[in-house]
């Protein structure tokens, strides 16, 4: 089943209900910007780079905080934000499937919780079960990457079974939580996944303290 555009529902349901100026998990954005930066990834080639290249990440922030400053009234954070939801342009990359998938089901789920969980009061979704795998499928390209900074081994298990070895070493810390979970601590979102570690006092509380994410 295709994940991608009932997430992007999704994200753009929770951008509307929070409603512009809200706080999210992005460290210095509101969600104005937050939502210029999902419409610009997608309909602007040069920022779109900017938000992997480093040369380019000037470019990209200023993009991104001018249309985040012509956002924040109601009326043009809605149009932006269904902007957003009418999907990308038929000559972006990201109109390709393949690339939607790879480029979009991680990124529309953490940013939905970036918002969702950045309020005092929130309760994990329920996902379908094949949403779960989806998720799951998308740690696993990406969890050798994202734990890189760590200094220990890391294992990844979930409660339905599937473990993974995303990283090698002497001493190890198995993180436990439904996929969601696991790719939020992944991509950083560590103070507020929910999961459970197991591993040696010492190894668990420098793992609490690790660079993780990119």
């Amino acid at each position: 089943m295709q994940y991608v555009d009932p997430s992007r529902e999704v994200l753009a349901e929770t951008l509307l209900a929070a409603g512009p100026g809200a706080a999210t998990l992005c460290e210095g954005w509101r969600t104005q910007e937050l939502a210029a930066h999902l419409y610009l990834r997608e309909h602007n080639p040069r920022v779109g780079l900017g938000m992997v290249f480093r040369p380019l990440k000037s470019v990209s922030d200023k993009a991104i905080s001018a249309l985040a400053e012509e956002s924040s009234t109601p009326a043009a954070y809605t149009a932006l934000v269904e902007k957003f939801r009418a999907g990308p342009p038929k000559i972006s990359p990201f109109a390709l499937k393949t690339v939607d998938k790879n480029a979009n089901l991680t990124e529309f789920f953490v940013h939905t919780e970036d918002i969702r969980r950045a309020t005092d009061r929130w309760a994990p979704r329920t996902l379908d079960d094949g949403y779960s795998l989806a998720l799951w499928a998308e740690l696993l390209k990406r969890a050798a990457i994202l734990y890189r900074g760590v200094d220990l081994g890391i294992v990844l298990v979930s409660p339905q079974g599937p473990r993974h070895v995303a990283k090698r070493a002497p001493v190890s810390v198995a993180i436990i939580g439904d996929p969601g979970e696991l790719l939020l601590h992944a991509n950083g979102r560590t103070g507020q996944a929910l999961v459970s570690f197991e591993g040696q006092p010492d190894a668990v509380a420098l793992l609490q303290t690790a660079d993780v994410g990119l």
